[in-house]
Parts: C-alpha cells; sequence; structure tokens
C-alpha cells in the first residue's frame, strides 16, 4: 500500500507526539481496539489506515487540540473522547473542560472532565437545589465541594456545610474506641480528603475552627435552619425517608443544597426505604429543584472502576443477585 492511500494529520512543532500517543503507544492502542485503523508516524504527519480511518482521524484530531490547549491525555480522557465519537458527540465542540470552577491550595485548575459533569456544574450555578445521582468516581462529591469552595470565595455564601449519614455497615458504633467524634470521623473522611485538596489542610483546618465549614453527621443537622449557607449532603442513599425530608427543610434564605449519592449502594438496614430514591419520585418536577443522572461513561478514576461499575450493572440487570 502507498502513502497516497493512507489517511494524513499535520503536526505543527509545538505538539510532542509522546503526549498524544501515550506512554508506550497505550493511547493509540485504545484507538486502534476502537477503530480498527493503525496509525504510523512520518516526520511531521500521522498515518492512518485501517478499517475506520475517519473514525480515528476525528479522535485523533480531538487529543491534537487537547494537548495544543495544554490539558494532559491519559486514559480515561482517550477512552472518554472514544465514547463520545460512537455516540456522535465531540468533546471540543461541547467545550468541557474550558470552564474552571475553581484552583486548589497548589494552584491546580478544577474543571468538569465530562459533559455529565458539566451539565452538573450548570446545574449548581441556576438552581437552589440539586441531586446528583450516579456511580463511584463520577466526580459527585469532589464537584460539589469545589463548587462550594467557589462560592465561598466569591461570597455568594457564609459558611459551608458539609454532612454524611453515618451508618454502620457491619460494625456497630457504640463498640468502636473513641469519644462520639472520633467514632464518626471515619465516615466523614471522604469529605475532609475533597477540603484538605482543594484548600489545603491548613487553610480548611482554620476555617473549620471559625466555624466557617462545618463537617457534620447528618444527625447534627436537626432542629437548624441554614441561611447563607452551601449545604452539601453526601451518600445520601443512606438516608432514611424521614432523614432526607428533615435535611432538605433546613435550607434557609440564600442557601444552596446539593445533594449526592449512589442509588446502587444502599446500607440502610432490611425493610427501610431510601430518602433519596423516594426524593427522585416526589420533588422531580418541583421548580428550583434539578436531578443530574451520572453515568459509568462519567467516571473519571482508573478505568477499571469503570470497567467494574459496568460488570456489576450487566450482572444485576439480568436478576442473577443471590
Amino acid at each position: 500500500m502507498t502513502e497516497t492511500e493512507f489517511r494524513k494529520i499535520k503536526i505543527d512543532d509545538t505538539i510532542d507526539v509522546e503526549d498524544i500517543f501515550g506512554n508506550l503507544d497505550a493511547n493509540l492502542r485504545l484507538i486502534k481496539e476502537a477503530t480498527g485503523a493503525e496509525i504510523i508516524q512520518r516526520e511531521d504527519y500521522l498515518l492512518i489506515r485501517g478499517e475506520q480511518p475517519d473514525a480515528a482521524e476525528r479522535i485523533l484530531e480531538e487529543l491534537i487540540a487537547l494537548v495544543r490547549s495544554g490539558e494532559r491525555v491519559d486514559e480515561q480522557k482517550v477512552n472518554y473522547i472514544i465514547s463520545l465519537q460512537e455516540s456522535g458527540m465531540s468533546y471540543a465542540e461541547q467545550n468541557v473542560s474550558r470552564d474552571v470552577i475553581c484552583f486548589t491550595s497548589r494552584g491546580k485548575p478544577i474543571k468538569a472532565k465530562t459533559i455529565g459533569q458539566k451539565e452538573y456544574v450548570n446545574s449548581i450555578r441556576q438552581k437552589d437545589v440539586v441531586f446528583a445521582i450516579g456511580p463511584a468516581g463520577t466526580g459527585k462529591t469532589y464537584i460539589a465541594v469545589a463548587m462550594a469552595v467557589s462560592a465561598f470565595k466569591n461570597k455568594e455564601v457564609q459558611k459551608i456545610i458539609l454532612a454524611r449519614p453515618a451508618v454502620e455497615a457491619g460494625e456497630n458504633l457504640g463498640f468502636l474506641p473513641g469519644d462520639l467524634q472520633e467514632k464518626v470521623d471515619p465516615y466523614l473522611r471522604p469529605l475532609y480528603d475533597g477540603l484538605y485538596d482543594i484548600l489545603g489542610r491548613e487553610s480548611a483546618l482554620r476555617l473549620k475552627e471559625k466555624e466557617a465549614i462545618e463537617v457534620v453527621p447528618l444527625a447534627y443537622m436537626r432542629g437548624r435552619t441554614l441561611d447563607d449557607a452551601f449545604i452539601i449532603l453526601d451518600e445520601a442513599q443512606n438516608t432514611t425517608q424521614e432523614q432526607m425530608k428533615m435535611f432538605l427543610t433546613r435550607m434557609g434564605f440564600g442557601s444552596k443544597v446539593v445533594v449526592t449519592g449512589d442509588v446502587t449502594q444502599i446500607d440502610l438496614p432490611k425493610g427501610k426505604k431510601s430518602g433519596l430514591t423516594e426524593a427522585a419520585k416526589i420533588l422531580k418536577n418541583v421548580k428550583g429543584i434539578d436531578f443530574c443522572y451520572l453515568k459509568d461513561v462519567d467516571v473519571v478514576r482508573h478505568e477499571m472502576v469503570k470497567r467494574i461499575i459496568k460488570a456489576y450493572d450487566a450482572y444485576y440487570r439480568k436478576g442473577e443477585r443471590r
């Protein structure tokens, strides 16, 4: 086959092809698996041939645009762009990662990484109450914390409140060592981790001492009315129906509420219905409330997480759960 039968893509001097190809050409292998196309470098251009050269060319052009904009291209990003192409969508055209939510204490910009995450961010900006429902690894909690920090820094709210239900999973809280705070802290650790990553540990602890930030078990919310606050309820699938109603009615003037959860990981005792699944039915048409449903394609952790989620979903859909 001659070079004239190859599809060509010009690569300018500002692009390092290793950033596109990935470690040991891992990205090229992903493109080949998806399109059957072979990609070869020749001086300042790439040659494409194979079963779906058009699809491979579109994917490569997206990757080149990402590298040119300074974004890091990893296997997760390549897989996501491939899945979008298969659905007839473009990562670049959706402007997914152009909007910076805020910066971490180390100066790293926090952005949406998928279309689902971008829609989630937009919902939080536009609505007073937002429910984010989806599997592990889709950034539900992290984005909510980043949006809360952004609102606090912009003086849109005066405090941030992060809550979680302390559901006992195999261990009784009463038998765990330590005082009450030490017993519930492990349940709140993921919320602390998000705060420390975004604000820095010292800054987060300082704001916590000033009570500008509260990280509390859900039970501590009872009887309060919270004005000018950004309130996040995490792991909401493990709230009871009564707890969910109690939490949502804590909202005061000038406040914003984000509720996150994964309805496939309910740890409530047998016979107890999830407050999250009930709220999704009762509140779906209420003005000012939005529901964002993130999917396995929005998983931004290790690629294996996405595969595991897909395998479990397929297993349960077949009704094989024992």
